[in-house]
């Protein structure tokens, strides 16, 4: 299959071994992404990557103009771990999936269907990719992404209150619970600032007392620092 990832250079490793070399990819970066400017060249670049593509995976938030055109011309997936797909635009129906940094290569890829009468569809697009994949509640955070964060989130609470270390919470965990990186190195490898995007979403969405934000992960991730551990 010709894969065409958008957005996604951050994530290019951890996505070409999750799906493996069997298939051709096109990764595609807006350097204007988010700004009131218009990017032609992406844009011409991607209307004519669409045009052999077999499949889509957008990691922006923005929706390209190439996208709108062909709505239904390729399948599309969509990164939505801050976003529902019930919120999208409403031309593009597609599937939405969990592509956060370490959270995507593993053997189920999570999605959310934006509609349940494109399982069949869904069923067939990953058979092709070669996945297997897990459909969870079109919420935001998702299942994984919002247990990782919200786990994070109480790890800062306990530094921040002088409880224990990072390094102390970081070893516990993975000794004490099996996870393969303690909460602290998780954010880091995820990204400070996508755990803060996740968790703000979250907070935004549901005004749960355990999206609450952390005043040490809002400050790490403003100033676009990493933990010291």
């Amino acid at each position: 299959m010709h894969i065409l990832v958008l957005d996604g250079n951050h994530i290019e490793t951890e996505f070409r071994a999750k799906f493996g070399p069997a298939h051709e990819y096109t990764f595609l970066e807006n350097a204007l992404a988010g700004s009131a400017t218009s990017d032609e060249n992406f844009q011409e670049r991607g209307q004519a990557a669409m045009a052999s593509a077999n499949v889509v995976f957008n990691f922006s938030n923005s929706t390209s103009h190439f996208l709108l055109a062909k709505p239904t011309a390729v399948p599309l997936f969509q990164e939505a771990t801050t976003s529902a797909m019930y919120s999208r635009h409403p031309q593009l129906s597609g599937f939405g999936f969990c592509g956060l940094p370490t959270l995507l290569n593993r053997p189920l890829l999570e999605i959310a269907l934006s509609d349940k009468a494109d399982a069949t569809k869904l069923a067939e697009v990953c058979a092709a990719l070669g996945t297997d994949y897990r459909v969870v509640e079109d919420r935001v955070g998702l299942v994984t992404p919002r247990v990782v964060c919200m786990i994070i989130n109480e790890a800062c609470y306990t530094v921040q209150e002088g409880t224990a270390t990072m390094q102390d919470v970081d070893l516990g965990m993975k000794l004490g619970t099996n996870y393969p990186k303690g909460p602290f190195a998780w954010a880091n490898a995820m990204g400070v600032e996508r755990v803060y995007a996740v968790l703000e979403a979250l907070w935004n969405d549901t005004h749960d007392e355990r999206y609450k934000i952390c005043p040490l992960l809002k400050r790490q991730a403003l100033r676009g620092e990493l933990f010291a551990i």
